[in-house]
């Protein structure tokens, strides 16, 4: 389980701007040693080394200003400073996909073998069918053992159809894609492309070809997050001989330093615009770098995490289950419920990190040693495991009842036991809340209902 994207260097600024915070005046010796340690963490992450230079310079700059020194808060304008560097070192807003006023959109995905740009088609195709596209998928490497068999698989999963013409040339295979997408009343077509084990001229000339054939109006080169400085690097070398629109970075979620997301724009100029941050079709999300420069600082990102809750909750069943609180009828099926729609946001410790206060690298570990993942799985297994009427009035759910409960969902008595205790607290914490008034705080109250071991 992940804390968070660039743990690492999230940890350490935050570290470093914590003592900040503790100073009531700050002096230029103290912004020095500061930037000495942010230093230190963006080359420890991969970042390049020209732009960790330029960055703590500007850092530095602002941030001995006569305006920050004679601030009451100085620790949190050094904070801002660095938050604002970090969005515009990144490309300072959202890029957004190029679209063409007269459909059909084509973008051509690019990329070295190994990056996932196969399974990054299927993405964003998905992606794009969210926000009312009609995408068409090209199968254009012909030389990937399988690799025509994956995006057939990946569009057969997500019931969008896929356009082959099996081992011919791939500019063939472009051309006679937009035809189809054309008859068909496909506005976007995605041109999942050859990739090599590294570049050479014979993959750069093939792709130039198919540009050339196509004219897509976005060309975008699919990245591994996880290589570090040599994701930069290739991406320089595409942008080169192609002239790419944008980068998607890949495996975002996984053992990543965070130097390709801190590089990439200020040394090649492209934006990134897509991130993938997990292995399932819907884990690919725009790319925000005022949201991700917050979340490296341990500042949240709830924009995001509403978006989420918008795109993953269901709002009929929220105002029924606010009735049912009010009128103190929640009962175990509805928690169930509540427990199936939070884990369809996303991994946890990712949901917990868009919250302000809880974002920070130290809160989020301390959560990760405690949350158990396959709690979850076995709160259920508990539940799904009792009557009907035991769910609807757990207070009938005696010791043989119990007994029965653990053996059917291969728990033990003693699970069943801290459950219904948890599920108690749950209900009681409601009935306060019902009394004090919703949206009231009332002190001491405690959140009991995410498993922990």
């Amino acid at each position: 389980m992940r804390v968070t994207v660039f743990e690492g260097l999230a940890e350490k600024l935050q570290d470093t701007f914590r003592k900040l915070r503790g100073k009531g005046k700050l002096t230029e010796a103290d912004v020095s040693e500061a930037m000495r340690e942010v230093r230190l963490a963006l080359l420890e992450a991969d970042v390049n080394f020209k732009v960790v230079k330029d960055f703590v310079a500007r850092v530095r700059e602002r941030a001995i200003g006569q305006e920050v020194m004679q601030s009451l808060t100085p620790g949190q304008h050094v904070v801002k400073i660095v938050y604002e560097e970090m969005t515009n070192l990144m490309g300072g807003a959202q890029s957004r996909l190029n679209t063409s006023p007269k459909p059909p959109t084509i973008v051509m995905l690019v990329g070295l073998q190994g990056s996932g740009k196969t399974t990054t088609c299927g993405k964003l195709a998905n992606l794009m069918r969210k926000q009312g596209r009609r995408p068409l998928l090209v199968a254009a490497d012909i030389y990937r053992p399988a690799a025509i068999k994956q995006l057939q698989v990946l569009g057969a999963q997500l019931d969008i159809p896929v356009f082959t013409l099996g081992q011919v040339n791939p500019v063939d295979i472009a051309k006679g894609a937009l035809e189809y997408a054309f008859s068909h009343g496909r506005d976007l077509v995605i041109i999942d492309t050859a990739g090599r084990l590294h570049i050479n001229q014979e993959l750069m000339d093939e792709l130039k070809a198919v540009k050339s054939a196509v004219n897509p109006h976005e060309i975008l080169l699919v990245v591994d997050s996880m290589t570090g400085q040599d994701a930069v690097n290739v991406a320089k070398s595409f942008h080169e001989q192609l002239g790419l629109d944008g980068v998607v970075l890949t495996k975002l979620d996984g053992d990543t330093r965070g130097g390709a997301a801190l590089s990439v724009k200020a040394v090649t100029g492209c934006p990134i615009k897509f991130v993938g941050v997990g292995e399932k079709l819907d884990a690919l999300e725009p790319f925000f770098p005022d949201r991700m420069a917050s979340r490296i600082l341990g500042m949240g990102d709830v924009i995001s995490l509403i978006e989420k809750a918008q795109s993953n909750l269901d709002a009929e069943k929220a105002r029924e289950l606010e009735k049912k609180i009010r009128k103190q009828e929640f009962t175990l099926e509805d928690f169930l419920e509540q427990l199936s729609q939070v884990k369809s946001m996303g991994p946890l410790d990712q949901i917990l990190g868009m919250i302000p206060g809880m974002g920070g690298a130290r809160e989020l570990k301390k959560i990760q040693q405690e949350f158990d993942p396959k709690e979850i799985s076995r709160v259920e297994a508990i539940i799904n495991s009792m009557t009907p009427a035991e769910r609807r009035r757990p207070e009938i759910i005696n010791g043989s009842r119990r007994k029965r409960i653990a053996l059917g969902s291969g728990t033990r008595v003693q699970d069943v036991n801290r459950l219904l205790k948890q599920f108690e607290e749950i209900r009681r914490m409601m009935k306060q809340l019902t009394e004090a008034g919703f949206g009231k705080k009332k002190k001491g109250l405690k959140l009991p209902f995410l498993p922990f071991k």
